[in-house]
């Protein structure tokens, strides 16, 4: 016999079920939808005891207790742990309205009442499954173990969780990358559907990140760890889809609080009207036609079950979805407030174009140094090696290119949204240096006082080096189809376009050209865009689209922020309350619409609901109701609203 399994053993073991030294492997089976399975068997006996109902009484009622023990017994439990605890609930008011039926001499609509409540209990807990599935499909694809390769060249295996950064793991064909890093051996494709949505394969060669989660799909590959499994882009995107679950809008959160209230009413309602009304008229307590019959229609007709869940199903289908797509949300109230939204402002560099600046020009024009442009570049590629910035990648590319060498520097320090600055060693002295836009090199010299060096298309930035002025040019496109997109938001949801960057006048006026925009913001500092956002905010409900770190106060600010989650900054995601994960811009109008489909759906649920309650309570107390009616009305009625929400799971 093998030694058992200690816990730390079991849960990095990476086989949680077929290893489980609590439940054998065929027993699983029986558990699964154990409650819809026990709620077919109870509608099984319901049938065949209303069958008998007519031919033998005794063997009916056999049946009916049969019914009675499978589906009354959890409800007796949860309700006495519920009363214990002091809550009144739906589940509260549905056993008591089975056990009243029995009471009054109807078992078999109570048996039918709790046979309907657990399919229909069944069939919530399905939707909610199937909208929490994007969640669940994450935790499948991590990866428990990890294969650590030692100085020798020969692997073992280890828990993911244990694996430190800079550690070298080897990846097989066919598995999971278990941690985020970057190949150091090997070239193979891989499969990014969960954070893409979509199911192309991806080349990935030495020297290319790879993405935790990603299905190595035909090469043995080599990398090293950048990131712990907490820190991983897969760990990021489940903890997001948890929180954005957890966090519930307005409207949930005054319907879970009307529950409890509207349940105590309900119980109210129903003794006054079970034993009031025959002092009021003429009416019996007992009978189809008494006090105490009438009034446990009209309970259980009033009951909310359709209205409790109406919006978190909903909700639930429109976060799952969104996650299929690559948009991580951080809650319901993210989709309520851009479905709400009447104006959206967007970034610029990253946002509306690639992001992906090339420098085309490096030339001194003023000074006068003998220092060569070469050198001088080398002092900016030191410089900037040690900021995050399109800007910053770009020289150091272009550096790259002209092959000049690094040198050191002293002071190094950032300025947000507009620049670097730091000392360098120059003819046995130290030199200040700084790089960034026009505004803040203006502020250091007045070398550029009335000179204009922008050009339509092009990004400029400067570099002052003591008393000597370098220039800068890059270039940017568009995203490809970023033109459709906004002609199309803005012809389906009538949506004001703006357009803030840090660019100089003639540049961002090139770029809007090209787009359908309401209106441009130019030469923008991040108090600027702040002070910008918070203004069109209060003027009309605003969404904010942006990528940088000097974006994320505009995104806070704003009533729904969106970030880029793949170049965009942590600043930036962590300020947002959407993240498109893979960058893909393209799916803003999928999301435009998925919102709004949301709040129709919800609008949808809850009429239906009311409706039901509204309808159905006054005709029950009247009479004309009976109580096998009210029970499929209301049951009925949430099935609908569960399996309305699904729709919103489609892509």
């Amino acid at each position: 016999m093998s030694a058992p399994y200690t816990f730390d053993e079991f849960f990095s073991s990476g086989a949680h079920d077929s290893v489980s030294p609590f439940l054998e492997k065929k027993s699983r089976k029986y558990a699964t939808s154990l409650k819809l399975k026990s709620a077919i068997l109870s509608a099984i006996f319901l049938v065949i005891a209303f069958v008998f109902s007519f031919i033998s009484l005794p063997i009916s009622n056999l049946f009916t207790l049969f019914v009675f023990f499978l589906s009354a017994t959890p409800a007796l439990i949860d309700s006495f742990e519920d009363i214990r605890n002091f809550e009144l609930n739906i589940d509260i008011l549905m056993t008591l309205a089975a056990f009243f039926a029995v009471i009054i001499g109807s078992p078999i609509e109570g048996a039918l009442l709790l046979v309907l409540f657990d399919i229909s209990g069944s069939m919530e807990d399905s939707v909610t499954r199937k909208a929490r599935g994007s969640l669940r499909h994450l935790n499948e694809i991590t990866s428990n173990i990890s294969h650590v390769i030692r100085k020798d060249g020969t692997s073992y295996e280890r828990a993911t969780k244990d694996v430190e950064v800079e550690t070298k793991l080897l990846i097989k064909v066919g598995e999971i990358v278990p941690l985020d890093g970057k190949i150091l051996e090997g070239e193979s494709y891989v499969n990014l559907v969960h954070l893409t949505g979509e199911s192309l394969p991806v080349s990935k060669k030495t020297g290319d990140d790879l993405q935790a989660g990603s299905l190595n799909l035909d090469g043995t590959l080599i990398m090293q760890v950048t990131k712990t499994s907490q820190e991983s882009t897969l760990s990021k995107m489940i903890d997001l889809i948890n929180k954005a679950q957890e966090t519930k809008p307005k409207l949930q959160k005054l319907l879970d609080r009307f529950e409890k209230r509207y349940a105590t009413t309900i119980i109210v309602l129903f003794a006054v009207f079970a034993f009031g009304l025959p002092l009021v008229f003429s009416m019996t307590f007992w009978g189809y036609e008494g006090s105490i019959y009438r009034a446990l229609t009209f309970l259980i007709a009033a009951s909310p079950c359709a209205l409790i869940i109406a919006t978190p199903t909903a909700y639930l289908s429109s976060i799952g979805s969104c996650a299929k797509n690559g948009i991580l949300l951080k809650g319901g109230v993210s989709l309520d407030a851009l479905a709400k939204a009447r104006a959206i402002a967007f970034d610029k560099t990253g946002t509306l174009t690639t992001g992906k600046l090339r420098c085309v020009h490096f030339s001194k024009i003023e000074g006068d140094s003998k220092l060569s442009d070469n050198d001088a570049l080398s002092i900016a590629n030191a410089l900037e090696m040690h900021a995050k910035h399109p800007v910053a990648t770009a020289i150091c590319e272009y550096a790259q290119e002209q092959k000049v060498e690094v040198i050191s520097h002293e002071g190094f320090k950032v300025i947000p949204g507009h620049g670097i600055e730091s000392q360098v060693e120059l003819h046995g002295k130290q030199v200040p240096v700084f790089i960034g836009n026009k505004s803040f090199i203006e502020k250091k010299t007045r070398l550029l006082d009335g000179k204009s060096f922008e050009e339509a298309g092009k990004l400029v930035c400067f570099m002052l080096l003591g008393s000597n002025l370098y220039l800068f040019h890059f270039n940017d496109e568009l995203r490809e189809g970023m033109n459709d997109l906004l002609v199309s938001i803005k012809k389906k949801h009538h949506l004001e376009l703006y357009m803030l960057t840090g660019d100089h006048r003639e540049n961002a006026q090139h770029f809007a050209e090209k787009l359908s925009l309401d209106k441009v913001y130019s030469e923008l500092n991040p108090e600027d865009k702040l002070e910008i956002v918070s203004k069109l905010a209060k003027e009309k409900d605003l969404a904010m689209v942006g990528d940088g770190i000097n974006d994320a106060p505009a995104l806070m600010r704003s009533h729904v922020g969106i970030s880029m989650g793949k170049i965009g900054s942590g600043a930036a995601i962590d300020a947002s309350d959407i993240v498109f994960l893979h960058d893909d811009i393209k799916k803003l109008d999928f999301l435009i619409d998925k919102s709004k489909m949301t709040l129709r759906i919800i609008k949808q649920n809850l009429s239906l609901a009311l409706g039901v309650i509204i309808c159905v309570t006054t005709p029950a107390l009247l009479g004309f109701i009976p109580l096998w009616l009210a029970v499929v009305l209301h049951e009925g009625g949430t099935l609908i609203v569960g399996l309305n929400s699904l729709r919103l799971l489609k892509k």
